[in-house]
């Protein structure tokens, strides 16, 4: 990665608790900026969406440097209802399978908290220290990369979207 820092941007909805909400967390320590309006996103970011069609892979990684990443920080149970989370500005991604470490979520596959969220996406993407540095604000947090080790390693070394679909196949088995 070049000296420049990477933008990293979450959709904050306000819909969590204050004291539990990773992305709060991350912004005290300067590492996200919070947005609450969806046409404060970054046209053309790599956008972190459970309901996206096409897999993450290392092949965002020229659009995350140039344009950057966006998490959406939301209750995805109301989400589903919300058509205009398909048509956000940018492109739209899903993590491949991984399992959550958070203290809510805890060894549940795709139940993810914002910073295990943005934490794979960059660490697929190949921008490891920045994940490493998210997750180290956490006590759970390096449980999350342990958790995930070899799916991790696995889906960073992926060409593109069809192999990391293939790629969770196994690790879903």
């Amino acid at each position: 990665m070049s000296g420049r820092a990477l933008n990293v941007v979450v959709y904050h909805a306000k819909q969590c608790d204050p004291k539990k909400c990773s992305a709060l967390k991350l912004k005290r320590h300067n590492l996200v900026r919070l947005v609450h309006r969806l046409r404060s996103l970054p046209g053309g970011a790599v956008i972190l969406n459970p309901l996206s069609a096409k897999a993450f892979s290392p092949a965002d990684r020229s659009r995350i440097e140039t344009r950057g990443l966006v998490a959406l920080d939301l209750s995805w149970k109301h989400a589903a209802v919300m058509p205009r989370f398909l048509r956000l500005r940018g492109a739209s991604r899903c993590l491949p399978y991984l399992i959550a470490a958070n203290p809510v979520n805890y060894g549940l596959p795709t139940k993810l908290s914002t910073v295990e969220a943005l934490s794979a996406a960059l660490f697929i993407a190949g921008f490891e220290a920045e994940a490493d540095r998210m997750l180290s604000l956490f006590k759970w947090g390096p449980t999350f990369s342990e958790l995930n080790a070899e799916a991790l390693a696995a889906y960073a070394q992926a060409d593109d979207s069809e192999q990391i679909v293939a790629l969770q196949k196994e690790f879903m088995a």
